[in-house]
């Protein structure tokens, strides 16, 4: 089973590289973020044809999460419980016994903003939920973009980047506190080149000069880790024309 997460930056805009990707290299269950759409406007029927089927939360121009299966996806929820937000950040639905997670979390502009301070709070509450969901469901995978690169090597250069948005230490204890539950960084359950990254900014050339964080992750709860058997960034739609900011994840799980 492949599962994987991808920021796509705008389906409309992205929408033939995501079919094309998943043409190329199948997945059986994908999350994405910042679709950018409303749910009326979502592409069902296009990634039907695909061989996917699709549950969305949406809303005009911002955020927004989906998750992308070839198979049944069953028991699908919106959001957080007890976490009012506007915002569509969190979906989550179960696929052949694996329940995925899908979060977008808060980029919180800016060490001490107004949305830094929504960012701890969100993470605050996605530590609860998830908490339950463990309970709930043992084989348990929550992907998306973090907006978090967990340590200075998740950096391609900590002198510019630690203690600033992203890399600040509350946010880097929210994601430890994630762990805590019992989940594991798939990515780092195998050895991985140095400076892998899945976020790159569009200015400076930072892709091709390999300016970039590794703030998508996957992580496992004990069971699905125990059945992991790769875990690799792929770098491929990042090379494209009008490519999203982010390359895909994708972990390989062996069958039960």
């Amino acid at each position: 089973m492949r599962i994987a997460t991808w920021n796509v930056n705008s389906l409309n805009v992205r929408l033939p590289h995501l079919l094309d990707w998943l043409a190329a290299s199948p997945v059986d269950l994908l999350g994405i973020q910042e679709t950018k759409l409303t749910d009326d406007k979502f592409p069902f029927a296009a990634l039907a044809a695909a061989g996917y089927q699709a549950v969305h939360s949406g809303q005009k121009t911002y955020n927004g999460v989906a998750l992308l299966a070839r198979g049944v996806i069953e028991d699908v929820s919106r959001d957080m419980p007890g976490f009012a937000d506007e915002q569509k950040r969190v979906i989550a639905g179960t696929v052949n016994g694996v329940r995925y997670v899908n979060v977008y979390v808060v980029n919180g502009q800016a060490v001490g903003s107004e949305k830094y301070a929504y960012k701890l709070r969100f993470l605050e509450a996605l530590q609860r939920y998830l908490a339950e969901e463990l309970q709930r469901y043992p084989n348990l995978v929550v992907g998306g973009d973090y907006n978090i690169a967990p340590t200075a090597e998740d950096t391609h250069d900590p002198e510019v980047w630690e203690g600033g948005i992203l890399c600040s230490e509350p946010e880097r204890e929210g994601f430890r506190k994630l762990l805590a539950l019992g989940l594991q960084d798939g990515f780092r359950l195998f050895p991985q080149e140095a400076k892998t990254f899945t976020w790159w900014d569009y200015r400076q050339a930072a892709f091709r000069r390999n300016m970039g964080l590794r703030i998508d992750h996957l992580l496992l709860s004990a069971p699905l880790a125990a059945r992991a058997r790769s875990a690799l960034v792929d770098k491929a739609p990042r090379k494209l024309e009008r490519p999203s900011d982010h390359a895909p994840l994708v972990i390989e799980l062996a069958p039960v």
